[in-house]
């Protein structure tokens, strides 16, 4: 349903509320909302002594009563993993001093915020990108891929991120996200920069594309990736990656001394 809106001259201006599309509580007991249809914002309403953990530069706001507090995240050894990984070498903990507080991370791309509930044990396995915030309860690590063609040619490389529950973690997704659930052996081929999770049952790998004309003409680049069942995968349908290449073509060129703007006019 359409939301009326009017703004009387004089009166108090009050703006349209954002539409809540998903609402609940995480397993540590904090309320949530997430905001908004295309970039969305999550929103949690803590209790006293709870904290979350983000990487850097993920916070879009909070109220008074919660402390923040940079950290390694793991010490020297998780430093160490993010250089390699080209994470954000810090983890930043937020705790809240009171109960109801809110603070709220926004995502910096057209996509859906989905949190996830992980049991004791469970595992989620993801593009590097994908993570926003999660309680502090679930683990974050580097997750090394140790099929070499996977590393080398698999969109976001030889090192994805590995969460561990117990706890809500809330990731971002690219675009809209499409699940698909894998038989134990059957396979999936999907361009790599659609790959945004899928669990640890899961095997990850790179196929190359068949056929000369396929690999000069086909315009789906050299590779494949892979998955193999059992168990769930999710899809983003708007890779940053090819959002960027498609902007690119509009983008300002140059050409000997001459400027200007790369534009098709049709002839």
């Amino acid at each position: 349903m359409t939301e009326s809106y009017t703004n009387l001259p004089g009166q108090r201006l009050d703006t349209p509320n954002p539409e809540v599309t998903i609402s609940g509580q995480t397993m540590g007991g904090a309320e949530y909302r997430i905001l908004g249809t295309t970039l969305q914002a999550a929103i949690l309403k803590l209790r006293a002594g709870q904290t979350i953990f983000t990487e850097t530069g993920s916070l879009s706001w909070m109220q008074e009563g919660i402390n923040m507090n940079t950290t390694m995240g793991g010490g020297l050894g998780g430093l160490l993993k993010r250089v390699v990984s080209g994470e954000s070498l810090f983890i930043v903990d937020y705790t809240a001093q009171r109960d109801g507080v809110e603070i709220a991370f926004s995502n910096d791309f057209p996509g859906k915020i989905i949190p996830i509930n992980l049991g004791q044990g469970q595992q989620i396995i993801a593009q590097k990108r994908t993570f926003l915030v999660g309680e502090k309860s679930v683990s974050l690590d580097i997750h090394f891929n140790r099929r070499l063609g996977a590393g080398l040619f698999g969109g976001e490389g030889f090192i994805l991120q590995k969460f561990t529950g117990p706890g809500t973690i809330f990731v971002t997704v690219d675009g809209e996200v499409v699940e698909y659930t894998l038989a134990p052996g059957e396979r999936l081929k999907v361009d790599t920069g659609h790959v945004a999770m899928f669990e640890s049952t899961v095997q990850f790998d790179i196929e190359f594309v068949k056929g000369i004309k396929n690999i000069l003409f086909g315009g789906e680049g050299l590779f494949f990736a892979v998955l193999t069942g059992p168990g769930r995968i999710w899809l983003q349908t708007m890779p940053m990656s090819k959002l960027a290449g498609a902007i690119a073509a509009y983008l300002p060129s140059a050409e000997g001394k001459q400027q200007g703007f790369n534009i098709n006019l049709g002839g």
